[in-house]
């Protein structure tokens, strides 16, 4: 069975609407960036990053492909293609007794792949940022 944050993780996934991650991110949400060696603390710094994911890399050749779960964690494995380079990844999630993300840590390989969501997600954060 599917755990509701993780339901509700993969709807923002599938419909990029970053008003739902008000619903299942903590005020004191932590992201762990494979490019970025400090931890963002915070809800909106945590929405930032995610949202800034799910309109660059989950693109039309994300696909999650194999998904574990226990008591307020889940492990999702992915691969998607950025630019014609295959990324291999996880998505390491805890959740607190309110089901809202209180962790998101993402791991990326191979090195090429590392390097493009570098890139990719360099650009659309400046972006958003100026916006």
């Amino acid at each position: 069975m599917i755990p509701i944050t993780i339901k509700k993780w993969h709807e923002i996934v599938k419909t990029k609407d970053i008003n739902l991650l008000d619903d299942i991110l903590a005020d004191d949400a932590k992201l762990y960036s494979p490019v970025v060696h400090t931890v963002q603390e915070g809800k909106a710094i945590t929405k930032m990053y995610l949202y800034g994911a799910a309109m660059t890399i989950a693109n039309e050749s994300f696909n999650y492909v194999r998904q574990v779960y226990d008591d307020g964690f889940a492990l999702l494995e992915f691969e998607t293609e950025i630019n014609g380079i295959f990324v291999n990844g996880v998505d390491m999630i805890s959740w607190n007794q309110d089901n809202k993300i209180t962790e998101f840590k993402v791991m990326i390989r191979p090195l090429q792949g590392v390097n493009a969501v570098h890139k990719i997600m360099g650009e659309a954060l400046e972006k958003m940022q100026r916006s």
